[in-house]
């Protein structure tokens, strides 16, 4: 069985829309070494899902679609004390300025690899791929096999949505009831051979069916599987929880508001009081926390370094003092204690002004240290709140909106403060949308978030966002050079990420997104 697990993996790893045919001829037969349940759940635990790693820096090998905090509003540029420097910042220029390669060198000499995301997203849908086609040949003759044959399969089918989900939101238009049927996706591959061939970008519609199709059979079939018995693997609530933000991207309001209620109904679906708690918020023994895979990585760029990165001044500044999370979950230079490392408990002590460097704590997870949740593949509790106040808002129905969003604000804010909202129509969307980009911040959200606002059929609000990126002398120098800022506009066609060149120079003829050449204006360096 591990000599078949071994076969299939380095069959699987050959990469999707790469041409390794001739090997998948030799080895297909391996297939059949497949005995049981137990076998594809080694498969899908070693292989589908995304492991619990160390954080590592950008310019190493960091987990699938790292640079999401980098392209939104979320982080800004920074030059602090510390005198080492740092790969990251080179090698995030072309998604953080906007390039129409992201691969581009901020030197103009060439092209780094953009296909990373891509490639391994697509790797590892054909690992799903091939556990969904082996689950019905498996024995399932009694009670055992046959929840052991829904479980396997209840976790395949929503890692592949999960993944679909990320990929339709990276290289696709957001979705628009009015025109997702015409506008370009990504290719659907859901055989489990590795062909030869070259693929063509399937509708953004047909992309969101075959996420919906794959969640339906998720549902029923973790449904009547086991409880959870860690956060590291799916059950029936991260599907709902899923559901949920899919249909609120669909624009279905009910539908989201609906899944949104079967979450908060769960008996393990809780919110953490940060009035109670002096722990890391984002622990894996964190009640709130309902399933994370993968690692945190975000954190290698904030250490008040040359070339680093901070907590954006526009973000950190929507947090009132009375929100716990302003203290909790961000710290600022003063809170550090010698090199990097934070002061326990994870809170702030001192007054922040506009000048002082803000890290992202709530997660701590320095270089090469185990994180325990992930940044980007993280369901929580909380998200249930946020997707029923918001698809609720969008229905009229601002007195539930309220509520539900209160009840999270409750357990946010100081206790004895006011609290709650009282807005009604487009200010309660917009005060939600705020509630949203403070309490999801740095957990993959806020770039999705800002592009399928725009699309809002309710109250449609797209963003101007400006990113200044400095240049040095060299690679380890200090000595600033020049000094650029670049803005993405409002409704911008950047806010779509161009298709990596190399899978264009694979298949030959797939259209690419609209993404033009990105200027900038130079700006004096103090």
């Amino acid at each position: 069985m591990k000599h078949y697990i071994c076969c299939l993996l380095a069959l699987l790893s050959c990469g999707t829309f790469s041409d390794c045919s001739d090997f998948l001829e030799e080895q297909s037969q391996d297939k059949y070494y497949i005995s049981s349940h137990a076998d594809l759940d080694e498969l899908l635990i070693g292989d589908c899902y995304l492991r619990t790693k160390a954080s590592q820096p950008l310019a190493s090998s960091p987990d699938i679609g790292y640079f999401l905090p980098y392209i939104c509003d979320e982080i800004e540029e920074q030059n602090g004390t510390f005198t080492q420097t740092f790969d990251d910042h080179e090698s995030i220029f072309g998604y953080f300025t906007w390039q129409d390669r992201v691969g581009a060198t901020e030197d103009d000499s060439g092209f780094k690899q953009e296909n990373g995301t891509w490639k391994e997203t697509y790797r590892l849908i054909n690992v799903a791929n091939n556990i969904i086609n082996e689950v019905p040949k498996i024995p399932q003759a009694t009670a055992q096999e046959k929840a052991g044959a829904l479980r396997v399969n209840g976790e395949a089918h929503f890692l592949r949505a999960l993944y679909y989900f990320w990929l339709v939101n990276l290289y696709a238009k957001p979705y628009q009831p009015s025109s997702a049927r015409t506008d370009l996706g990504v290719p659907i591959k859901i055989f489990p051979e590795v062909k030869d061939q070259r693929f063509r970008r399937n509708t953004v519609q047909e992309v969101y069916d075959q996420i919906l199709a794959d969640l339906q059979v998720a549902e029923s079939s973790l449904s009547q599987s086991e409880p959870r018995k860690t956060i590291y693997r799916a059950d029936s609530t991260a599907v709902n929880l899923l559901l949920s933000r899919v249909y609120l991207y669909m624009q279905r309001w009910e539908d989201a508001s609906r899944y949104a209620d079967k979450v908060l109904r769960a008996p393990h679906t809780q919110l953490e009081n940060l009035n109670t708690t002096e722990e890391a918020f984002l622990r894996k023994d964190n009640p709130e926390v309902l399933f994370s895979m993968g690692g945190s990585d975000v954190t290698c760029t904030m250490c008040n370094s040359w070339k680093s990165f901070r907590v954006s001044q526009d973000l950190y500044q929507t947090y009132a003092d009375e929100d716990l999370r302003k203290t909790q979950w961000w710290w600022t230079y003063e809170d550090f204690v010698g090199d990097i490392k934070p002061k326990m408990p994870y809170k702030a002590t001192v007054e922040t002004t506009s000048q002082e460097y803000y890290y992202y704590g709530y997660n701590w997870a320095s270089k090469g240290a185990l994180a325990e949740v992930s940044d980007r593949f993280l369901f929580r509790t909380a998200e249930a709140y946020l997707n029923k106040a918001e698809a609720e808002a969008y229905l009229g129905h601002d007195g539930i909106a309220r509520d539900i969003i209160n009840r999270l604000r409750m357990n946010r804010y100081k206790t004895g403060c006011d609290y709650q909202l009282t807005e009604s129509g487009n200010k309660l969307i917009e005060a939600i949308r705020d509630e949203r980009r403070r309490e999801l911040a740095l957990e993959g959200h806020r770039w999705f978030d800002l592009r399928r606002y725009a699309v809002c059929a309710v109250h449609p609000q797209s963003k101007e966002i400006v990113h200044e990126y400095t240049l040095f002398e060299s690679r380890n120098s200090t000595t600033m050079t020049e000094r650029r800022r670049y803005v993405l506009k409002a409704n911008d066609p950047a806010y779509t990420l161009p298709i990596p060149n190399e899978v264009l120079e694979f298949n030959t003829g797939m259209q690419n997104n609209e993404h033009p050449r990105r200027d900038y204006t130079l700006i004096p360096i103090h």
